[in-house]
């Protein structure tokens, strides 16, 4: 890269980091430019302005810098400079990734600032249709960054807010690949190592936001998370990607109220594998109900709200959503099959409080 385009989320776009970020490129005679409008949830109208933005400054590169969205929106961008069919062309659904032009993509950094999504190891961005109000997964094996810079330093400044959601989030991509359906071992063992990461550091790092060693062992679990997700998610994220589609809600706190009732919808078809969970968490019984005491207490030793009401989410659109859920391609993965009546019954339960 010799003009790289710097891309980020709103939020982070005033930071200090970003302009020190850009001042380093500098002084290395590497003039980046800023393109900071990602929504929290990013819109085709994101990655469409990124890519007009990246080809009237002729940039040669994309640096990915900050959170999931921000992360998320530089791989989409970095990808769609090189096409010529929209966007929604590249949904992960069947061989549509083989209509791409591979020749036309950008080289891309990413620079997570956040220990949640592990989109810099991911090879999709979820990005959302605005027309329908939908998150869609865009997918090309081209759209993993090939250059990781992950400094927990960069992390240091999140609030513990923000902390507590990411890391939940990452947790909850370990805890759903892990009982997902199908065999795959070796995604078991990486999201049954990070959920063991994510229960000693996660609340040292929001406790302390400045424990560099906490920050570093989140960032290694965050990764891990997205790395376990290849075998498959279930009805968390199905849940959540309609209500973040919906309600614009920070994704990593939403999946952090739903899981809890997901996990009681499950019981019945993860009994086995929450024993080894207990076991490998060293949690005082190996059973179904010391898991979920486990979530409980760390969802309240974090903050995280007990119900979708407290995040301002409200029921009025509960079967649209449901609807959304059970098209959502993370609920194959889920480990007892699941429709639109079941997943209304569970949003129903997470906005109530019922467990």
């Amino acid at each position: 890269m010799k003009r790289p385009l710097l891309i980020t989320d709103a939020r982070l776009m005033a930071h200090a980091m970003v302009a020190e970020a850009i001042a380093a490129n500098e002084a290395k005679d590497l003039p980046t430019a800023l393109y900071g409008a990602i929504k929290p949830n990013p819109t085709s109208t994101n990655i469409d302005d990124g890519v007009d933005c990246f080809r009237a400054g002729r940039h040669d590169g994309v640096v990915a810098f900050g959170g999931g969205s921000a992360l998320d929106a530089g791989k989409a961008v970095a990808f769609m400079v090189g096409q010529h069919r929209p966007i929604w062309d590249f949904v992960d659904e069947g061989s549509n990734w083989r209509r791409a032009d591979t020749d036309g993509t950008t080289p891309l950094v990413a620079v997570p600032t956040t220990a949640g999504t592990g989109s810099e190891v991911g090879r999709a961005a979820v990005i959302v249709d605005e027309v329908v109000r939908r998150k869609c997964v865009i997918f090309h094996p081209s759209m993993m960054p090939p250059i990781v810079i992950a400094d927990p330093e960069l992390t240091i400044g999140l609030p513990q807010a923000v902390t507590a959601a990411t890391g939940m989030d990452a947790l909850t991509h370990c805890f759903e690949a892990f009982c997902a359906r199908g065999f795959h071992p070796m995604a078991d063992g990486v999201a049954l190592e990070g959920m063991a990461i994510i229960s000693e550091w996660l609340p040292a790092a929001v406790e302390d936001g400045t424990n560099l060693k906490a920050r570093s062992f989140m960032l290694v679990a965050a990764s891990m998370g997205a790395t376990a997700f290849q075998k498959g998610l279930g009805a968390v994220h199905a849940l959540a990607h309609p209500i973040g589609a919906i309600y614009d809600t920070h994704h990593g706190l939403t999946n952090a109220v739903i899981l809890p009732y997901v996990l009681l919808f499950n019981r019945d078809h993860i009994s086995e594998k929450l024993t080894q969970l207990s076991r490998a968490l060293g949690l005082r019984e190996p059973a179904f109900n010391s898991v979920m005491e486990w979530i409980l207490d760390l969802r309240t030793q974090l903050g995280i709200p007990h119900t979708l009401a407290e995040i301002g989410i409200d029921d009025g659109r509960a079967e649209e959503i449901a609807i959304a859920a059970a098209e959502d391609a993370s609920a194959d993965g889920n480990p007892r099959p699941i429709g639109p009546d079941a997943l209304e019954a569970i949003f129903r339960n997470a906005y109530e409080g019922r467990l």
